[in-house]
């Protein structure tokens, strides 16, 4: 459960970074940010990097895209694509959260 509970976290954390970066999208020299894939963090808590309390836990980058001639990194398309992706894996992870919950509650005998 704790990792379905971090996938909703992380999902959040990719939201707060497409949103910083389309509200700096006409800002000349702004580089766009990018959240590591959610495997990237597993792998990196299987490894023992990750603090146990997950402070900081998401590591954001400098994104690939192309630059356009001020100096500005932000694709609105992609940060919309971005935005939906992350909504997708935020309602997969609410819902096996809630699913794993009932099934507990029905094993303890214990109704909603």
């Amino acid at each position: 459960m704790q990792i379905y509970g971090a996938m909703a976290r992380h999902a959040a954390e990719s939201q707060r970074v497409s949103a910083a970066n389309v509200a700096r999208a006409n800002e000349p020299g702004y580089r766009a940010q990018e959240l590591e894939s959610f495997q990237e963090f597993l792998a990196r808590a299987v490894d023992g990097h990750v603090p146990g309390d997950l402070e900081g836990a998401f590591k954001t980058r400098q994104s690939n895209t192309p630059v356009a001639p001020n100096g500005n990194s932000v694709s609105l398309e992609m940060e919309a694509f971005k935005s939906a992706e992350a909504m997708g894996e935020h309602t997969l992870a609410m819902t096996v959260y809630g699913k794993s919950l009932d099934l507990l509650r029905t094993a303890l005998g214990k109704a909603r």
